[in-house]
């Protein structure tokens, strides 16, 4: 353990010393113009474990993610804390921590749970009409509850509803799409992109109104298409298989949790419009509406879980490993995150100036082409959620500037974050908890590779009709 201290210092340092010069080393305060690249290893290297670890040795990365998490965090924080000194690397710790992570996981847990109360029984046949519906219902409610908290609530009944079919697995490969994924473009509720984008000043109904358009177009083009791909499949099953769970009446039972989803959203409203005054903490200044506003995830979280019936969080499948998980995985995220996010503030004075010549035409405006794809194809095979942000910033960083003048390159990036999550299993959470619960209910889902194959024939083209419709 103690030989195993001394690589993590080592590489540590080595790393510091690699990403600036010593005279850079005396510098009071971060600045993205002062550092390299090396500065960006941690924040690739959490991002690719998270890609490749469930994949190739899924047994190590169960029992070991947290520790994975906190070595990539520490080989940012040490070298910081060696560069610039304590107290500067305290006070991005602290900013971030208190700004972004700390709001960003307490509305995820209050969705969670909240979700996880609500109860959808019975069973209905899975007709292609009934399997539209579910769809169609679940891509709206991702907007509202996430599409984490969509795609549990139906995924059982969705399955139930199928368990009859003796061809199924494109049932669930739209669902990720439809419900995991592009559903969720709407509200900041719907998912972790939007959110960031959201704590980050862009208005709660700013995605509404700007991202509608593409997503009514994609999600209509989607529930069409499935219609008439189950249709096909469902005359030519003929003899179905006898169903196991017979049809029964559907019931959703939620109690209380209906009324707390109402209080998520007007916390989150009241933070951006009322003004309380600020409190600042270890050098970071906090508004004390969105201080609120976090104590009011806090406790609503505390609501469900006393008010709602163990029988339906045990129908649910109710655990705390989804969020525990996204919990440790973000904290070395958001970490890792804070030299790569300097750095592109800089912008063509930092380290990143050829990505920014990349999304910007040669006249100097946004390539907002470029934003689409480059956010979506990173977003498809890491995160959706820090890619936003590297790309918010690559494109100015400054809310009002992009929700009017740059409306249309914030609207390529979130849709680029939000739609192309849904290319491959590990785009966004949801994706791989939907995989892994649908299997292990006996429904044989693609593999990784044969996941991608369905998405490449049915997204890409889509999302190429969608650049030369609203992007160029």
């Amino acid at each position: 353990m103690r030989d195993l201290h001394h690589r993590i210092g080592a590489a540590a340092l080595g790393l510091a010393l690699l990403a600036v010069s010593s005279s850079q080393a005396e510098a009071a305060e971060i600045s993205g113009a002062t550092l390299g690249l090396a500065w960006a290893l941690p924040f690739a290297g959490i991002l690719l474990s998270i890609a490749l670890f469930p994949l190739l040795a899924p047994h190590f990365w169960e029992h070991h993610y947290g520790k994975i998490s906190g070595l990539w965090a520490v080989l940012v924080l040490v070298p910081l804390a060696l560069v610039y000194g304590v107290t500067p690397a305290v006070h991005a710790l602290s900013h971030t921590a208190f700004l972004e992570y700390i709001p960003f996981i307490l509305l995820l847990l209050a969705l969670f749970t909240v979700a996880s109360g609500i109860v959808v029984s019975g069973n209905l046949h899975g007709s292609p009409g009934t399997n539209t519906a579910i769809l169609g219902i679940g891509t709206l409610l991702a907007s509202i509850i996430g599409t984490t908290g969509a795609s549990m609530v139906l995924i059982r009944p969705l399955m139930r509803a199928n368990d009859d079919r003796k061809h199924n697995v494109h049932v669930f490969v739209f669902f990720i799409f439809l419900v995991s994924n592009i559903g969720g473009s709407l509200t900041p509720l719907g998912d972790p992109p939007l959110f960031l984008g959201f704590l980050r000043g862009v208005d709660f109904f700013w995605t509404t109104t700007n991202l509608f358009p593409e997503t009514l177009f994609c999600a209509s083009v989607l529930l069409v298409g499935f219609f008439a791909l189950d249709s096909i499949i469902y005359r030519r099953e003929g003899h179905l298989k006898k169903d196991p769970t017979p049809d029964k009446p559907v019931r959703v039972a939620g109690g209380i949790n209906f009324v707390l989803i109402g209080v998520i959203i007007a916390a989150i409203l009241l933070s951006a419009r009322v003004k309380l005054g600020t409190v600042t903490i270890l050098g970071t200044e906090i508004a004390l509406q969105n201080l609120l506003r976090d104590i009011v995830m806090i406790a609503v979280t505390l609501v469900s879980l006393r008010f709602t019936p163990k029988a339906s969080h045990k129908a649910n499948g109710f655990s705390w490993g989804p969020i525990l998980e996204v919990a440790k995985l973000f904290a070395g995220i958001f970490i890792t995150i804070i030299p790569v996010l300097a750095m592109l503030q800089a912008g063509k004075n930092g380290a990143f100036a050829p990505l920014v010549a990349l999304v910007s035409n040669p006249d100097g405006s946004a390539n907002n082409v470029a934003y689409f794809w480059l956010t979506g194809i990173l977003s498809s095979f890491l995160d959706n959620a820090p890619t936003y942000l590297v790309f918010f910033e690559l494109a100015g960083g400054n809310p009002q500037q992009l929700m009017t003048s740059g409306a249309l390159t914030l609207t390529a990036i979130s849709a680029g974050a939000v739609f192309m999550g849904a290319n491959t299993y590990i785009g966004n959470a949801p994706n791989f908890m939907v995989y892994a619960i649908a299997r292990n209910g006996g429904i044989k889902m693609p593999s990784f590779f044969g996941y991608m194959l369905w998405s490449g024939l049915t997204l890409v083209p889509l999302f190429i009709v969608t650049t030369f419709l609203f992007f160029r």
